[in-house]
This record gives structure tokens, C-alpha cells and sequence, in this order.
């Protein structure tokens, strides 16, 4: 952010192999390699059948027989043999769904082409007419329907980050591709962002069915599970949305994508095209300023007096409460202190560790990592101190304060509905390019931000991502009506 312009942006991650390879997957010959989501019947859009578990669980089965597809040019080693899982599953899963969905006769994949980036150049084989030599990563390809990966660089560093069902994300977004091709979604004019959309979007509805215990080969539950599969779509987002390579969408872009694939089945990948993406980006920032990417708005007693101002603007109250810049609210009646920020209900008093909210808006641990989904910058900070303003806004409004699947979620879900706000042109402090994807990056991690007066957080990121998506896209009467 910066006064004036922005609220956040600190130093990107810089684009290395790795972060590049995830980021370029659908591979066509001749080229470098809003929705609102629907609840069933019990009014909770995460409510799952089957074998669903929050707790169980996520990763390779045990004990279940590997499937008898091959790659071309694989080792048959332990990354050939989960992508192969993997694939088979999909497989399985899309001759029985594509026709429900889309018109036409589903035509699988069949063809798979495993290589190591780590092989010297006389080993090289080609994948889409472009030499696998040093070639790290997973793809799709338009021009003869196959699928090929690394199992040299990719595929572990994947594993050792976030585990195997990462690779089953990456790999279920390819055969997404493939699903978009033969469904017509993206016509020849489609917005690669479009496609890149749809294409996680179609990873949604898959791993929805492996978290109902549908998948022969993979189990996933509803927190660590689905927090890890969250965690790699924001890796693999567009870093700098200033680069004209940058077009598969922003983090919080790409978790919404997912999400509606997992919550609203392949008929919400639909309905993903230029025009949905357009509304569901409304005037929310795509760029940069001149400037402003390296800038960053300090997380100082100065920067959140003015972030005050603005929250007073946006939810004004009949009794604003006090802003205590000394600390946290040690001795408040039958409340448990939270830190950085906490909000006492009985003396209406929100009161911020300042130097301790200021280390969360500078370099955090892991903000190095090419593949990891830490995302570093002031907002990651200022949306936590917003999270307890809106604290106050609901007692004032009669509101519960405690409970994580309640009031937790919807002060998550009002804090996007602040960050929204400081989108729009004016705005001082105002957003900018990068603030929503610290948000998410938060909420993913710790989710203080999604913490109830007490501090209890929902374990699901994906709920707590979910909440605040729900106040960015669809206002507080969405968050009201939702969060009771």
C-alpha cells in the first residue's frame, strides 16, 4: 500500500527455474512453454460426502496397487509412479463426469512423457516439439494430447515443499487443459488468463472428489491437506503483474478459480470467461503504479492512524473505539489477549504491538523460497490490525465476538470488504497491485486475520480464504447473511 496510492507492495520474489516452470503449464506448438459460490442444503458450501475428513489423512493411499499406465521415457521411480497415479485417477474421474458436463465424447489422455531436468543434453527427448533439457516443468500439450513433467527438479521440489498431493494439484490443472480443449471453454481469442482460470478451476472439482474419498489412488482432508494443495496455487502465481508473461492470474485469483471448481462442480468453470474474470476483478488493482513496486507503506503509529481514518469512513460508528498504540490489551475482562493486535470489547479499545505488526509487514520467514507461498509486505500486516477494527464494528452491532466458524469468519469476511474499499479511487491509504495476494498469503499461514476475539481461528485455510474472498467480491450483506 501507499498513502495516497497504495497499501503495500514490498520486494517481489524474484522469478527463478522452478517458480517460472509452474508458472507456464499449458503448452501449445510453436509457443513458450463474479462468481458466487453455492452452498448445499445445510447453508455450508465445504460440507462434504463420503469419506471427507478434516483431520484424516492426504496423500497416496496405502497399500492400494499402483495403476499399469506407463511414461514414455520414464524411470518407473517413486515421481513417474505418483504422476502416474495421479493421471490414472483423473482419468477414471473424467469418463464418468465429461459427459454429465460438456458436449461431445471424451477423449482421455493417453499418452505421457516423464523426463529429468537434471539429464545431460544427449538424453533429452522432446515434449511438444521443445527439448526437455533442463526443462523444468509439468505441461499439457494442444498439439498431440499429452501430458509430460520433470521428475528430476520439479516433481521433488514440489514434494519436499508441500507433499504429494501438490504434485496431484499441478497435475489435475494440466489435465484441466486438456478437459478445456475438447469442452470448447477457450476459443482461439480466449485470454490465456482465461484459460489458466478454467483450467484451475477444473483442479477444483477433482480434488473436491478426492476429499469425498472418490479416488482410488489419494486421500485429502478438508485442513493440512487442502491448506498444502492452497498453498501451491498461491507458489505459482503471477509475481509481477507488470510482466506481459504474467497470465495466470494472481494468488488470490487463482485460490478463487479453485475454489469455485470445488464448490460449484464443473458447471462454474463454465461460466469462467473473459467477462466473469472482468467483473470478478471489478476495480480491484491488476498493475503497479510507477513506483510503486518496491515501495512500502511503513508499519508505523503514523500509517495506522491513517489506516484508522479510513476505517472510520468506511464503517463508521456511533462509538469509535479507542486506538492504543502502546501494546495489546493485556487485562481484558473474560477476553483472551491476541497479538499483534487485540481488541477489548469492554473498554472498546483496539491496541497494536506496533513493532511486533511491523516485522509481519517486512521480510518473513520463507518469503525467499521460488516455490514458497509466503508473500511478504505491509498489507499482510495492516489487514490484521483491520481484522480487529471490524471487531468493534460488530459489537456495536449486536453481534457475537467469539467462535471461529462464526464470528471469526466473518471478521475475516469484513476485512475483505474493508480491503475492497481501499481499492477505490481516493482511497488513502488506497491498494495496490500485490495486497490482496499478502492477504491470502496470512490467511493461509497463520489466518490471524480470520481469528475471533479470543483468537480462535477456523483450521481450514480454505474456509478462512473463502470468508474473505466472500467480503472482497460479494459486500458485508454477504458476509452477514452467511457468517451467523
Amino acid at each position: 500500500m501507499n498513502r495516497t496510492r497504495r497499501l503495500r507492495v514490498g520486494a517481489l520474489l524474484a522469478l527463478v527455474a522452478v517458480a517460472a516452470a509452474l508458472a507456464g503449464c499449458g503448452v501449445r506448438a510453436g509457443e513458450e512453454p463474479s462468481q458466487k459460490v453455492t452452498a448445499d442444503a445445510s447453508g455450508n458450501p465445504f460440507e462434504l460426502a463420503g469419506a471427507a475428513s478434516s483431520t484424516g489423512p492426504s496423500g497416496p493411499r496405502s497399500g492400494v496397487p499402483d495403476t499399469t499406465l506407463t511414461a514414455e521415457n520414464g524411470d518407473g521411480g517413486t515421481y513417474d509412479k505418483l504422476a502416474l497415479n495421479t493421471l490414472a485417477d483423473l482419468d477414471t474421474f473424467w469418463k464418468t463426469e465429461y459427459g454429465k458436463n460438456f458436449p461431445g465424447t471424451f477423449k482421455p489422455v493417453t499418452r505421457y512423457i516423464s523426463w529429468s531436468a537434471k539429464a545431460p543434453q544427449e538424453e533429452a527427448v522432446k515434449f511438444c516439439t521443445v527439448s526437455t533439457y533442463k526443462f523444468v516443468n509439468a505441461a499439457y500439450c494442444g498439439n498431440d494430447h499429452t501430458i509430460g513433467w520433470d521428475r528430476g527438479v520439479l516433481l521433488p521440489a514440489l514434494v519436499e515443499r508441500y507433499g504429494p498431493m501438490s504434485v496431484v494439484m499441478v497435475l489435475a490443472h494440466e489435465y484441466g487443459h486438456s478437459i478445456q480443449g475438447q469442452a470448447k471453454l477457450a476459443g482461439f481469442f480466449t485470454p490465456t488468463v482465461v484459460e489458466e482460470q478454467q483450467a484451475d478451476c477444473l483442479a477444483g472439482v477433482f480434488l473436491r472428489q478426492v476429499a469425498e474419498g472418490n479416488s482410488a489412488h489419494f486421500t485429502l482432508n478438508t485442513t493440512s491437506g487442502l491448506n498444502a494443495v492452497l498453498a501451491t496455487t498461491v507458489a505459482v502465481r503471477d509475481q509481477n503483474p507488470n510482466d506481459k508473461r504474467s497470465v495466470h492470474g494472481s494468488a488470490f485469483e487463482r485460490v478463487t478459480a479453485l475454489q469455485i471448481g470445488w464448490t460449484d462442480g464443473a458447471q462454474g468453470c463454465k461460466k469462467i470467461n473473459r467477462k466473469e474474470l472482468e467483473q470478478r476483478r471489478g476495480m480491484l488493482p491488476r498493475t503497479f503504479e510507477p513506483g510503486e513496486r518496491d515501495a512500502q507503506l511503513p508499519v508505523d503509529v503514523s500509517s495506522l492512524t491513517s489506516m484508522s481514518e479510513a476505517l472510520a469512513r468506511i464503517f463508521p460508528l456511533q462509538r469509535a473505539p479507542k486506538f492504543d498504540y502502546s501494546g495489546v490489551v493485556k487485562n481484558c475482562p473474560k477476553v483472551t489477549t491476541t497479538a499483534p493486535v487485540s481488541y477489548c470489547p469492554t473498554g472498546n479499545i483496539v491496541g497494536t504491538d506496533v513493532p511486533s505488526l511491523a516485522k509481519r509487514g517486512g521480510p518473513l520467514k520463507g518469503d525467499d523460497d521460488p516455490l514458497g507461498a509466503t508473500v511478504a509486505g505491509d498489507y499482510n500486516a495492516f489487514v490484521v490490525f483491520i481484522s480487529r477494527y471490524v471487531l468493534a464494528v460488530q459489537q456495536e452491532r449486536k453481534l457475537a465476538l467469539t467462535g471461529a466458524d462464526s464470528a471469526g469468519l466473518r471478521t475475516a469476511c469484513l476485512s475483505g470488504v474493508v480491503t475492497a474499499r481501499l481499492s477505490e479511487a481516493g482511497s488513502d491509504p488506497r491498494l495496490s497491485a500485490g495486497d490482496l495476494d499478502e492477504a491470502v498469503s496470512g490467511l493461509l499461514s497463520d489466518g490471524l486475520a480470520a481469528a475471533d476475539v479470543d483468537g480462535k481461528i477456523v483450521p481450514s485455510g480454505f474456509q478462512r480464504l473463502d470468508a474473505f474472498r466472500t467480503g472482497v467480491l460479494d459486500g458485508e450483506s454477504a458476509c452477514l447473511t452467511r457468517f451467523t
